[in-house]
């Protein structure tokens, strides 16, 4: 499969978008990735916006970005709950700085933000985060889904399909 070789981490917390955490997971998997789904703290169960489930594995901050290839950050309320996570953002930041992809859709780039890596990038997500990242010095692009060097942005779930197609496209490339 195109993405055996590839270790991703899937960021997950309490109100997460369901189809934005669920969708792109599964997709990797179905690519051949090995998917580990971290949070601020081990085995805890959330409920998503639209009553499906999902457990951590981990923890962020137990996590090196030197171990992974990508970070993907669902949308929801729980981006707002990642954010506050030193573990969380560092996560992000670290593989932002190794030049990894980190993806984000709707709400996500509130981590992006809080990690000091949209500063200069094109960025996108959901309505109610456009001010946020113009304020963090990103460039606002109403599109579906885009890739802005090793960033990944997709806008909201109708969107999802896009999103996986970049992300997919942009992991296949880093292999290359």
């Amino acid at each position: 499969m195109a993405l055996d070789d590839q270790h991703i981490v899937v960021l997950l917390d309490k109100s997460f978008e369901d189809l934005e955490f669920w969708v792109p997971t599964m997709r990797l998997r179905e690519e051949g990735a090995d998917v580990v789904i971290a949070g601020r703290e081990a085995n805890r169960t959330f409920t998503g916006k639209h009553g499906l489930t999902a457990t951590t594995e981990v923890a962020a901050r137990t996590l090196s970005a030197d171990d992974f290839d990508a970070v993907v950050v669902p949308g929801g309320w729980a981006p707002d709950k990642l954010r506050r996570d030193p573990g969380v953002t560092d996560l992000v930041a670290d593989m932002d700085a190794q030049d990894k992809i980190v993806a984000q859709i709707c709400h996500a780039g509130l981590v992006g933000i809080s990690a000091g890596i949209v500063e200069g990038k094109r960025a996108t997500g959901s309505q109610g985060i456009k001010d946020d990242l113009v304020n963090a010095g990103a460039t606002w692009v109403d599109e579906a889904a885009f890739r802005d060097g090793n960033q990944v942005w997709g806008r909201v779930v109708k969107d999802i399909p896009a999103f996986c197609r970049v992300l997919v496209d942009a992991l296949r490339a880093q292999t290359s």
